[in-house]
């Protein structure tokens, strides 16, 4: 019987309460040691691994438990959302065939069809667009995706859930249009920070790698990286010459000490890569002192302060390399002045989009390859594939970006078939290839295939940002850890011989 508590404690939840037990009946037993405590406070003491082995008692946990009731509520928002916006849900294949997503497919071997397999989904990206041209015009399904990527802190390994959704007759401001409103609506649902209003910021690839380092840029931290390789090109310094050269400056950075620098340019050269890290500091007298004030002249401090807005009380720090190395290291040194400054605005969701990516990159070969999402649409359509140097092109590809995770990627598709093959001839497939690879696709799109654009904002992300968490695997119920392992179900794991054979699988041990 549970009865007013004698002893009251306004400090834990049950304060005001006790049971007062007549009889006690047995309905599960249980060990008497638990591997760890479970409670909010220590949560995070636990080995990592140990939790995820006993996961369903981690689940326990008020935090964790909370976590997963709000994934529940942020998928019926979302759904909510997408049936008020005219979308109809349509679950796709799991079992499908092989990709070129960008990553890793998991083969699944087929019983019936020896030496044949499956591929479990990077994405519905075909069955999603075979969808338009089957005349659905809006589509949407929370599905799951499969990659065999490495692990890391905001994405889980192996499988993930994604919003997967497509429009017909649409271009790329309407899916733009479509994701404001979906985000808009689960934050502004789910959590009490403030929210970017729409229009979000549009901002180009190209920009976002020279202003951030980044295309997924933190908009919450205020630094910016400058290009001064001009400033730089007649200055005696060896380190910069015939380099690009680039600068953050950072507001009040004056006073920090000689340690604080020192600091600095340990992390970019053991984080980053650097091979350096200059810097100079201004007083509020304007006089400038450390680093490598000397090479900065009268006149190039004036430059710098025309500029760069290289005031009193800044600090500036320079780095210089080619132009993509340096880029990166730039890009890693804002965030971490950001964070070591406590420069990030609080309680707040800075959402904008990244757009104009180019359609094709360079692979560690030095062939061309797709940047993004081979169906996507470039710019300029088949005449640019036909006549410009394939990277400068770019592509009708954009991105989500949320506090410096990217939350959804999407693209106005190509739907014409001659352009396809075209696009897919430049990274290197043949006709015959893309025919075989991508027959659905390539046969569909000669019966009339309607211009489609569509987008995929991650379920897992979404609720690990709204959920405040660090670690995407504390919004998953049964996530794999680290190295890709189901600790729980130990899975991986080892089959039976005979399950091979039927499989037509022979396992050939590496000496």
């Amino acid at each position: 019987m549970v009865v007013e508590r004698s002893n009251k404690n306004s400090k834990i939840p049950t304060g005001e309460i006790e049971i007062d037990v007549k009889q006690v009946q047995i309905l599960g037993k249980c060990k008497n040691v638990l591997p760890f405590e479970i409670n909010v406070e220590n949560a995070g003491e636990v080995k990592e691994d140990l939790r995820l082995e006993y996961r369903f008692m981690d689940l326990r946990n008020d935090r964790i438990h909370k976590n997963i009731i709000l994934r529940s509520e942020v998928m019926k928002t979302i759904r909510k959302k997408m049936d008020e916006l005219g979308f109809t849900e349509i679950q796709t294949p799991i079992l499908a065939n092989s990709s070129p997503e960008g990553a890793r497919d998991y083969l699944v071997p087929s019983r019936l069809h020896a030496g044949e397999f499956y591929a479990l989904p990077q994405a519905p990206q075909q069955f999603k667009q075979l969808l338009m041209v089957s005349g659905f015009d809006r589509y949407y399904q929370i599905a799951p995706c499969f990659r065999d990527e490495d692990p890391r802190a905001d994405r889980a390994p192996g499988e993930f859930y994604q919003l997967d959704f497509e429009m017909s007759f649409a271009e790329q401001e309407d899916v733009l249009t479509v994701l404001e409103e979906v985000f808009t609506t689960i934050f502004k649902t789910h959590t009490d920070w403030e929210v970017s209003k729409p229009p979000f910021a549009r901002i180009p690839y190209l920009e976002a790698m020279e202003k951030y380092g980044s295309d997924k840029p933190d908009l919450r931290n205020p630094l910016v990286i400058e290009d001064v390789t001009k400033i730089f090109e007649k200055v005696d310094f060896n380190n910069f010459k015939e380099k690009t050269v680039k600068a953050i400056v950072v507001p009040n950075g004056a006073k920090q000490g000689r340690k604080f620098f020192d600091s600095m340019t340990e992390f970019a050269m053991q984080e980053l890569g650097a091979k350096g890290l200059a810097w100079a500091k201004v007083d509020d007298q304007g006089v400038i002192s450390g680093g490598i004030a000397k090479y900065i002249t009268s006149e190039v401090q004036k430059q710098l302060e025309q500029t760069v807005n290289m005031t009193n009380n800044t600090a500036i720090f320079f780095m210089a390399d080619e132009l993509k190395v340096v880029q990166k290291i730039a890009g890693g040194l804002r965030i971490e002045l950001a964070n070591r400054l406590d420069l990030l605005e609080k309680n707040v969701y800075k959402l904008c989009f990244i757009v104009d990516f180019p359609m094709y990159e360079l692979s560690d070969e030095g062939k061309i390859d797709f940047n993004h999402n081979p169906f996507s649409m470039p710019q300029g359509g088949l005449e640019a594939l036909q006549t410009k140097d394939p990277l400068e092109i770019l592509a009708y590809q954009y991105d989500v970006v949320c506090n410096g995770y990217e939350v959804a990627s999407g693209a106005v598709r190509n739907h014409n078939p001659e352009l396809m093959v075209k696009a897919f001839e430049i990274a290197g497939y043949s006709e015959q290839e893309v025919e075989t690879r991508f027959g659905a696709l390539y046969n569909a799109f000669h019966y009339g295939t309607p211009p489609h654009a569509g987008a995929a904002p991650g379920l897992d992300r979404i609720v690990m940002l709204v959920a405040d968490s660090k670690n995407i695997r504390e919004v998953i119920a049964f996530p794999k850890n680290k190295k890709a392992r189901d600790l729980l179900m130990r899975a991986p794991s080892k089959v039976q011989e005979k399950q091979l054979e039927e499989v037509h699988i022979k396992i050939v041990e590496e000496k």
